[in-house]
């Protein structure tokens, strides 16, 4: 590609990871808020676990909903929904006058950031070359780290503006503004040619290609057509699909099974079980999402360079000796000075390998006709995994806080030797080229 068509095809790619930003904000915002929404709603602690788990439960519900409709009317077109989604939930929200509408208008939130993992990832693969495919589809987990982030951000400076009940509300709102900027973006980008040709759409789908400069439509367009299937409805075949499909659940089961966000979740009553009493939470924030941001962008610089699969390996055995080493220091008594680096070892480790992986592999391995379908699965399975392990962490860890980091240590070993056994490199290989690799085996 020339220098133009690059720049062309990253205002697409800047665009669709835009949704991931939003993914991030929505996810970490409520973090700020919840002392309020105890105090003025007056919530006991079961109704404020309802407010904070109501995006959890969307997010999974968003997921296994995405993939038909995304197949069918095209990732863009299902983008469009999903930005008024993220608007309708900020708003909504923050206008809250009671927990059972704060509830719905989360849920709302959750719905968006469910299809978000499935829908924003699969554009940018399908718009972008082979050789680039990871670093772009990567920006898409680095908007994540941004969005947390700004959160952090938002929350903090809103708090210290503004000293009333207002602050929770405003701190809420401030979503929609992104939203509505990922809307309007969307609005100047074409469908996939991928999905057009898929679709029989092939005088749009040449338009897009040149709309994006992704090189010679005539060729590409007869790249595309050669890989799509009979006519008839698009399905997840198990006898057609059934290596992608059992890839896909894999690696987002790894990818939780790590105890990532159990860790995130509940960081400060990890800190309190090992005798910290007066750390702050800020800081805490702040030092993770710093390597958290770190290590993200060192895993874009490398992905299309050294693979994915060499990074899901060396993450495997960092984070294992991180996790190892939390669980030792628990196992103890001991050592507590030497926590918080070894869960910031953990994050650089995690953030490297599988975070920048996870939605660069699972937009790769299924074919265009059930590619939406197929990130669904994997991203369900990540969702679902996340809210089990959320809710079993404190009921193992209140009788020993070692126990959780064993077995998150020992999953990474077995991680290890499955990717190492059964998980195909797919860097630099074209979407079709994988397709015909992968399928029926």
């Amino acid at each position: 590609m020339d220098k133009g068509a690059s720049t062309l095809n990253r205002s697409a790619v800047g665009a669709a990871s835009l949704g991931g930003l939003l993914f991030g904000f929505d996810t970490a915002v409520i973090a700020g808020v919840t002392d309020a929404l105890r105090h003025n709603f007056h919530l006991s602690a079961a109704e404020l676990g309802a407010a904070v788990s109501a995006a959890l439960v969307g997010t999974l519900v968003g997921a296994l909903g995405a993939g038909p409709p995304g197949d069918r009317f095209g990732s863009r077109t299902m983008l469009y929904w999903i930005a008024g989604a993220y608007i309708v939930s900020a708003v909504g929200s923050a206008a809250a006058g009671g927990l059972a509408m704060l509830v719905a208008f989360r849920f709302v939130g959750g719905l968006a950031i469910g299809g978000s993992s499935v829908l924003a990832p699969v554009y940018i693969a399908e718009v972008s070359p082979a050789e680039r495919r990871g670093q772009l589809v990567g920006l898409f987990q680095l908007s994540i780290v941004i969005g947390i982030l700004a959160a952090y951000v938002s929350n903090f400076l809103i708090a210290r503006a503004i000293d009333s009940d207002l602050a929770w509300r405003i701190k809420l709102a401030v979503a929609a503004a992104p939203a509505l900027l990922f809307l309007l973006l969307l609005l100047r980008i074409p469908h996939s040619p991928r999905w057009l040709a898929q679709r029989g759409r092939l005088a749009e789908a040449g338009a897009a290609i040149r709309t994006l400069r992704m090189g010679d439509p005539e060729t590409l367009l007869a790249q595309f057509t050669a890989a799509v299937t009979p006519s008839g409805p698009a399905r997840i075949s198990w006898a057609l699909h059934r290596r992608p499909i059992l890839l896909a659940i894999a690696l987002a089961l790894f990818n939780q099974l790590s105890g990532i966000n159990a860790i995130l979740y509940y960081l400060g009553d990890i800190f309190a079980a090992a005798g910290f009493s007066a750390v702050s939470a800020d800081l805490q924030a702040v030092a993770i999402g710093v390597a958290n941001l770190f290590a993200t962008l060192l895993g874009l610089a490398v992905i299309d360079r050294v693979g994915r699969k060499l990074l899901l390996l060396i993450g495997a055995i960092g984070t294992a000796v991180a996790l190892s080493a939390v669980a030792t220091i628990y196992t103890l008594g001991q050592g507590q000075i030497f926590l918080l680096p070894a869960l910031i070892l953990f994050i650089l480790f995690f953030a490297v390998s599988q975070g920048a992986v996870i939605w660069v592999y699972l937009s790769e391995i299924f074919p265009t006709a059930v590619r939406a379908r197929g990130q669904a699965i994997g991203s369900a399975t990540h969702w679902g995994m996340n809210a089990l392990l959320a809710f079993g962490f404190p009921i193992v860890a209140q009788y020993t806080q070692a126990l959780p980091f064993w077995l998150f240590a020992a999953a990474m070993l077995v991680q290890f030797v499955i990717v190492w056994r059964y998980f195909p490199e797919t860097r630099g290989i074209s979407l079709e080229r994988l397709e015909g690799a992968l399928e029926g085996k």
